[in-house]
């Protein structure tokens, strides 16, 4: 059998957990799609890339295809504004929600998908309510037995103890940290040490997307769909008018582009978008309805523009056919967790899961192509 060999790049979101967290991530789901399908898949340990980046390789010796993955490193920049101080991040949730008031067009979203909007806008909610019920609930109790003061102490004590508890499992600090950072990245631009590594990242990307591939992918998830359209602007202009590979695709898993695409303010934003509408390339994204973090169904592009030269594919990865109900991840305290399901394999292995995407035989287009044919 001629062996089939894959390229991909992946840009991943706002996480200071960085290459380690998700080669292991990886590697678990290989596992996971060898016991399911009954290939056999081995993925190397992780060595340092070129720029920013590391590398694995992904041999799937049952179906003769080797992938050289390539993990686009921005960890380091996501810690160094990682706010670990809940009164901090308090405070600059502040900054952050007055800015969306003035300049998110909620309105535009709520047409877009009303999911994201209740995203959004939950975490100050709870973030004020949770404590606040956990302070008053016990404390006006304890009031009916003890001095008003005394009762009022513990309620504060019964909070503090239990509110953070909380709020993590709605996953409020994470929202309310990729909320901050993504306002401060619309008003400001991504700075100059982002750009420097979004420039690498071109750079890289072009530097193999004509090597002796059968695919390349350039994957990305959550906010690095944002910086994924950026990243494609840079890799067009590199390019002059020398056209993209036929087998090159971008691939956007739980996109979320209209977070910074929908501010007002975000003028670089929106010319990096608008610089594509009339180029040819082939973008598949998968997003799922459920999946309160990610907009399903909404095209990139037209945010800002009413034509596009792309090949555009906007599907669901159709999560509930491929999960048992009871490993399904759904409800508010599983936010988190779904808001990953693109990278991972399920129950029983779907065409596009994200390991079948990678490691499989089949290109992304027929990969598509055998997934819409399933009922």
């Amino acid at each position: 059998m001629e062996k089939f060999k894959r390229k991909v790049f992946y840009l991943g979101g706002f996480d200071p957990r960085g290459v380690r967290f998700y080669h292991q991530m990886y590697r678990e789901q290989a596992e996971t799609y060898s016991r399911l399908s009954g290939e056999q898949v081995e993925v190397s340990a992780r060595r340092s890339g070129p720029a920013s980046s590391a590398i694995w390789t992904v041999t799937n010796h049952s179906a003769g295809v080797e992938t050289d993955y390539e993990f686009l490193r921005w960890e380091d920049l996501v810690g160094r504004v990682w706010i670990r101080n809940p009164l901090l991040l308090a405070w600059r949730s502040i900054a952050t929600y007055s800015a969306h008031a003035r300049y998110m067009q909620f309105l535009r979203m709520r047409k877009l998908r009303p999911g994201p909007v209740i995203t959004i806008l939950y975490p100050p909610l709870l973030a004020v309510l949770i404590p606040l019920a956990l302070a008053l609930i016990p404390a006006l109790l304890l009031s009916l037995l003890l001095p008003f003061w005394a009762a009022a102490l513990i309620g504060i004590a019964v909070s503090v103890a239990l509110s953070g508890r909380l709020l993590n499992k709605l996953i409020v600090p994470w929202l309310l940290r990729f909320m901050y950072y993504n306002h401060s990245v619309a008003a400001d631009g991504p700075g100059d040490e982002m750009n420097a590594r979004l420039d690498q990242f071109a750079a890289r990307i072009v530097e193999e997307m004509d090597g002796p591939y059968d695919e390349v992918i350039f994957a990305s998830h959550s906010n690095g769909t944002i910086y994924a359209m950026s990243v494609l602007r840079r890799i067009l202009e590199l390019r002059g008018e020398k056209p993209l590979p036929a087998n090159f695709t971008v691939l956007t898993l739980g996109q979320v582009v209209p977070v910074i695409a929908l501010r007002k303010d975000a003028a670089w934003y929106h010319a990096d978008l608008k610089a594509l509408d009339d180029k040819h390339f082939r973008l598949v994204d998968f997003s799922a309805p459920p999946d309160g973090a990610a907009y399903y169904d909404v095209h990139p592009i037209r945010l800002v523009s009413d034509r596009c030269a792309a090949r555009v594919d906007l599907l669901s990865p159709r999560f509930h056919l491929f999960y048992d109900p009871e490993n399904y991840h759904s409800g508010w305290s599983n936010k988190y967790e779904a808001h990953f399901d693109y990278l991972r394999v399920g129950d029983r292995v779907s065409p596009v899961d994200y390991v079948s995407l990678t490691a499989g035989r089949r290109t992304i287009d027929d990969a598509i192509a055998q997934f819409r044919a399933i009922p």
